[in-house]
């Protein structure tokens, strides 16, 4: 893997980039999640970047913003999810990216949520160590 790719803290100017990403129809079918209109958007963010129970990242490829990773707990269990623009994809900076954040988010056992038709990401937390937990139709539950 040639891309230099490393994970800073979420400053208030990602967030143009991470709404832009969150928009594009690909990606939201890829993830199976619906993009939020600016304000929401906006406002979900400015709640997020403020809770210390949050963690979360920007990755950079090449000091370019690339995405986010965040990890959160929810229904007494703690969760992680990434988001990369498209024109990241299949470049290996998911699976680094997610690499990095494990050994900064400590917390076992963590989950992972996925949309079964997203192979690729599945990919991803399966490299870093995470396996099947449960499925349904729509999903699959991988843990670490």
């Amino acid at each position: 893997m040639t891309n230099d790719v490393h994970l800073r803290d979420v400053i208030e100017s990602d967030l143009p980039v991470f709404f832009e990403q969150q928009r594009d129809p690909a990606a939201i079918q890829m993830a199976a999640f619906p993009a939020r209109e600016r304000a929401a958007f906006m406002a979900h963010w400015t709640k997020i970047m403020a809770d210390e129970t949050i963690t979360l990242k920007t990755i950079l490829c090449d000091e370019q913003v690339a995405g986010n990773i965040v990890s959160w707990q929810q229904n007494d269990e703690r969760e992680v999810g990434y988001w990369l623009g498209k024109e990241y994809w299949g470049k290996g900076l998911a699976t680094q990216a997610l690499a990095e954040f494990l050994k900064q988010v400590t917390q076992r056992p963590l989950y992972a949520h996925v949309a079964k038709h997203n192979l690729a990401s599945i990919r991803v937390l399966e490299k870093c160590g995470f396996v099947r937990h449960s499925e349904d139709d729509e999903e699959i539950i991988l843990k670490l």
